[in-house]
């Protein structure tokens, strides 16, 4: 059975007390991963920033930011909201920034982190002249490939994402303080190993002189399986070499396994085989389905065949691409029927559009030490028309 049915806090999921559709993140199973990576802190003396571009559910950040050093945001929301929300240090990465955003980033940002010596060029200026004190750096791309998705892989030939080696040739890096490097993608320690070990490679020679360094995200922390020792010993290792602060900033590790998003059945259809419509969508309530394309798990659902009822389920939009999978359930699917599924913490809601009008999961906690749901958000026509004019 593929699902993930060993985890007890999901099988005692009534979905039955949830709307539909909706995202219910478990704050246990939240607790629980922040423990492992509290425990990277407390071993390594890193800091760990939680990455709003994978997990941004600001109302669970009072019990996030008792573990975790502060936020990584990306855009000027994402920075405004970790300011207001979570408190910590806060920095600040993106492919390029605006004109006449620049100045409101310089008042959230304790780390700026440009993607071009271009960039820098342009902004330092006014990062000097910014009313409190701003550290900047440069995101490196050493071109050491270890993602297999070209859809995310930050070192994929062509990438915009990073400087490489040849761009530092006659650059003094006044006023550069410190090095981001993020290159993972859902990997374990031993692809940090290898990205670090090229990172040293090609520009080690400016590491000395660096006052902080960010091996960025992707790590799978809080995976099972994942090499906890190893990565510790590696992070023990470079700060043995550069003494310097080290931060990682996963947002996936934050949410793993923490959340599912509840669902139901509206119709059934047959052509040249079952389709179960649901009230969700792959494209608008879970677009990596499509993009990255993963096949997510579902309580009590094998794959085809393992059980007497196989079903394609498919979203609510037109688009005919919205396919979630072919699943096998061991009792035929009926409309009003729940379904399950699994890890839609991370990247889901972050992600979610109302392609078609459709309206958006409800967002759900599951109290950690009370079991209770406890509906925080509910969606409606207001949210959709507001988008739009």
């Amino acid at each position: 059975m593929t699902a993930l049915t060993e985890n007890s806090r999901v099988a005692e999921l009534d979905p039955a007390q949830c709307p539909s559709p909706s995202f219910v993140v478990d704050e246990a199973r939240l607790n629980a991963n922040l423990a492992i990576l509290d425990e990277v802190q407390r071993r390594t003396g890193a800091k760990v920033l939680l990455a709003l571009k994978g997990f941004a559910m600001w109302p669970l950040f009072p019990g996030i930011r008792r573990v975790l050093r502060g936020a990584a945001a990306s855009s000027l929301h994402e920075a405004r909201l970790a300011s207001e929300e979570f408190g910590g240090e806060l920095h600040v990465y993106a492919p390029a920034y605006r004109d006449d955003e620049f100045d409101d980033l310089l008042g959230y940002a304790d780390h700026l982190v440009f993607n071009s010596f271009t960039q820098w060029d342009r902004f330092k200026e006014r990062v000097a002249r910014a009313a409190r004190p701003v550290l900047c750096g440069v995101r490196v791309n050493a071109r050491q490939s270890e993602v297999k998705t070209p859809l995310y892989d930050p070192s994929a030939p062509g990438s915009r994402l990073g400087i490489p080696v040849e761009a530092f040739s006659g650059r003094d890096l006044d006023g550069i303080t410190g090095l981001h490097v993020h290159n993972l993608c859902e990997l374990g320690a031993d692809a940090l190993e290898r990205t670090l070990a090229a990172v040293e490679r090609q520009f080690g020679k400016w590491l000395p002189r660096m006052q902080w360094v960010n091996f960025g995200g992707g790590h799978h922390i809080t995976r099972p399986g994942y090499d906890l020792d190893r990565l510790c010993r590696i992070i023990e290792d470079f700060r043995k070499r550069y003494p310097i602060p080290v931060y990682l900033e996963p947002g996936e590790a934050v949410a793993l396994n923490a959340g599912t998003l509840v669902a139901s059945v509206l119709d059934i259809v047959h052509n040249a085989m079952e389709i179960a419509i649901l009230d969700t969508s792959a494209a608008a309530h879970m677009p990596d389905v499509l993009e990255m394309p993963y096949r997510p798990q579902i309580v009590g659902a094998g794959t085809p065949g393992e059980f007497p009822h196989t079903y394609r389920l498919g979203g609510m939009t037109c688009l005919a691409g919205d396919v979630i999978g072919d699943y096998s359930f061991p009792a035929p699917l009926q409309p009003g029927m729940r379904l399950v599924f699994l890890d839609m913490a991370h990247y889901s809601m972050v992600k979610t559009t109302m392609f078609n009008g459709v309206n958006l999961p409800a967002i759900c906690v599951r109290r950690a030490e009370t079991g209770r749901i406890e509906v925080l958000r509910r969606f409606g026509y207001e949210d959709y028309r507001g988008r739009l004019g």
